[in-house]
């Protein structure tokens, strides 16, 4: 159990011993399903606390010549990467730090392929199964004219020479049920290629270790996958699932203003630039202590401290009146938040720190004017 008083604020606090859990879980899953799961850095990319996953969890895959330079210096793996684009200019860095590259397009797989030629890479291609149970658009790689991957229409009977693997992301926190429908979707528009392949990459949004998630019909679903076809190696790429509730942004109120009877506490945080999905989602995150509004007790509005107009997330209501210099505690505040995170204002950035199995703090970064000014230098 967290300490709150003990955390600077504002700060973001990995739970060592909620994370291992999460990570025994996926650990547990890979092997009893026979498959690969691999760390998604575009939902976690805390590298300080690598050594940590690397006791269960040795791969990880990469969107970005910068994920993939990480991947090889901080996890000491080559990365399976794949990124809507690439260009001249960084495609050779981005094989050095590779393992595996996936091409968003036939387009980028001519372009580019002949240059993995002889460097020991297995190159795949993005597929869209177009089925996707993702309901927020923006979350939605499956959307109609969707930019991400190719649809079965767009290829004849056979993949082009030298691609040795599909990859296919439509899932956002989404159940093994999902899943279930996204691999027949799957087979049936891409099964003809499956005798060609090598590897199968089932991409994110397996929220494994969220509450009520059934591990054991993935776990079977994965495993009946794998008997119809033995010879193809699956990949998971899972993201949100590693660092689900394993984290929290400590904030404070600094002031609690009133306007047309919403009252409203400022914080020292914000959630255009510190918890962005709330806004992006949109989703309203659970504050400790707090509930959904309950007429008759204290309700607030939570305000960030951000000039934008919109930097607003609520309602909540309290046991009390809040007060500056009052604690309020945004739960799963670890995956995503942490690598969306901007400067935008200059407003204070977020410490982030370890609270340990052993019931300690560690700080593990702090940011401050020059961190601002050297992103414009």
């Amino acid at each position: 159990m967290i300490d709150y008083s003990k955390i600077p604020s504002p700060c973001y606090v990995l739970d060592e011993a909620a994370f291992r859990r999460n990570l025994e879980l996926i650990r547990s899953v890979r092997d009893r399903a026979g498959v690969e799961i691999i760390l998604a850095f575009k939902a976690f990319a805390l590298w300080k606390v690598f050594p940590i996953v690397r006791e269960y969890i040795q791969c990880s895959t990469a969107s970005s010549l910068c994920e993939a330079r990480l991947a090889r210096e901080e996890m000491g793996s080559p990365a399976h990467t794949y990124a809507p684009v690439y260009t001249e200019r960084e495609f050779p860095a981005i094989m050095a730090c590779s393992s595996h590259i996936t091409f968003n397009s036939l387009g980028q797989f001519e372009r580019f392929y002949p240059q993995t030629v002889g460097r020991g890479i297995s190159c795949g291609l993005r597929v869209n199964p177009e089925c996707s149970v993702v309901e927020t658009d923006l979350y939605n790689p499956a959307v109609p004219g969707s930019r991400l991957g190719v649809v079965s229409g767009m290829l004849g009977d056979r993949l082009p020479e030298g691609v040795e693997g599909l990859h296919c992301h439509a899932l956002c926190e989404s159940t093994s049920y999902d899943l279930e429908r996204l691999l027949a979707a799957l087979e049936e528009k891409f099964g003809r290629f499956f005798p060609q392949i090598r590897w199968l990459n089932l991409g994110g949004g397996h929220l494994m270790t969220r509450e009520g998630y059934d591990v054991e019909h993935l776990v079977r679903l994965l495993r009946d996958f794998r008997a119809r076809h033995p010879h193809i190696h699956i990949i998971l790429e899972p993201g949100s699932a590693f660092a689900w509730r394993a984290g929290v942004l400590v904030s404070t109120v600094q002031d609690v203003v009133e306007n047309h009877g919403v009252r409203t506490a400022m914080l020292d945080v914000s959630f255009a630039c510190h918890m962005p999905d709330c806004l992006e989602m949109p989703y309203k995150p659970a504050i400790v202590g707090a509930t959904d509004p309950v007429v008759g007790r204290p309700t607030y509005r939570m305000g960030g401290n951000s000039c934008l107009a919109g930097d607003f997330c609520g309602d909540w209501s309290f046991d009390r009146e809040l007060r500056v210099g009052d604690r309020v505690v945004f739960e799963d505040m670890m995956h995503y938040t942490t690598v969306k995170t901007t400067m935008f204002n200059g407003v204070t950035h977020p410490a982030i720190g370890l609270w340990t199995q052993t019931g300690e703090f560690r700080l593990l970064r702090e940011f401050g004017y020059e961190d601002y000014k050297h992103r414009m230098a």
